[in-house]
């Protein structure tokens, strides 16, 4: 019982401040945008932080960590593990997009990427609209797999202690996880080869620092240099929580115990990117503002 309540004040603690972290960053870069004409980074960010609130709201109303049955019904069941689906999906999107539109904003002149079309605010809202039809799609099986957990009658699949799973047909179930697993390897390569070139010039520039350092001349640090640091390291934080969630999961789902403890740090995994990235964008503010400023 006490463990319970622990794991309750846990869970709404780290879902009301990481909330309250997404809203800041949503509302700042909205007055950002507004004050300054509408940017192409603000707007992805927008968005990031969006997404994440989704998230957690989807995940906090399951009411999993509270303890009350039934509380959901079908309608409840099908809204929120729709929405946590389509968050879900739409955190790699907009995440990769970030990398992407962060690497054309500082490649050279010369370099291929440049010839990305993606810097304009109209071709980032078309991208971040293609999201939302695309992960919506893929999410769709789950509007007919998912009843109240009252409401089962028959010996179905279990997902949670709230809602049960209908066992679809192979095909079916075949065909929305191929496009899943499509969607997750095309968006992480773009967003591994947009971050292993920003890595690049960021080795460059490292020389280059060190060589006028050398010949004692004195030089400034380009504002979308500093950006793709932090861009850098909203990238490593995502796919730390995303291969490690991976790896957690094919462990619960392969092993015979029903290990609570790791079940509850995988519950931790699938929101800890919604949880720290706002709070890393607030410390790291400033590099990308003035990135956006610089464009």
């Amino acid at each position: 019982m006490i463990l319970n309540i622990t794991n309750i004040t846990i869970f709404l603690l780290l879902i009301g401040l990481s909330t309250m972290a997404n809203v800041s960053v949503f509302v700042s870069y909205i007055c950002t945008s507004v004050g300054s004409g509408k940017k192409a980074v603000h707007l992805i960010l927008i968005h990031l932080a969006l997404t994440n609130i989704i998230m957690l709201y989807s995940k906090g109303m399951t009411m999993e960590a509270l303890g009350i049955r039934h509380f959901l019904g079908d309608l409840g069941c099908h809204i929120f593990v729709y929405l946590g689906r389509m968050a879900r999906g739409l955190s790699i999107c907009t995440s990769s997009l970030l990398t992407v539109v962060q690497t054309i904003i500082m490649s050279p002149r010369a370099s291929c990427w440049r010839r990305l079309r993606l810097r304009s605010t109209r071709h980032v809202l078309l991208s971040l609209i293609f999201f939302w039809i695309l992960n919506s799609v893929i999410s769709m099986n789950l509007l007919l797999s998912f009843r109240d957990q009252g409401t089962n009658t028959l010996q179905l699949l279990k997902k949670s202690k709230y809602c049960y799973f209908i066992k679809e047909s192979h095909k079916i179930n075949n065909v929305f996880l191929t496009l899943m697993v499509l969607r997750d390897a095309v968006f992480q390569g773009a967003m591994g080869g947009a971050s292993g070139y920003m890595v690049f010039l960021l080795h460059k520039h490292h020389q280059h620092v060190l060589y006028l350092q050398n010949s004692k001349l004195l030089y400034r640090t380009p504002p979308e240099l500093r950006a793709a640091q932090s861009v850098l390291l909203l990238m490593l934080c995502f796919l730390f929580f995303y291969w490690t969630d991976c790896i957690v999961s094919l462990y619960l789902s392969s092993s015979l115990k029903n290990d609570s403890l790791t079940i509850q740090f995988q519950e931790f995994l699938t929101l800890g990117y919604a949880v720290l990235s706002p709070f890393m964008l607030i410390h790291r503010d400033g590099h990308l503002t003035e990135c956006c400023h610089a464009k």
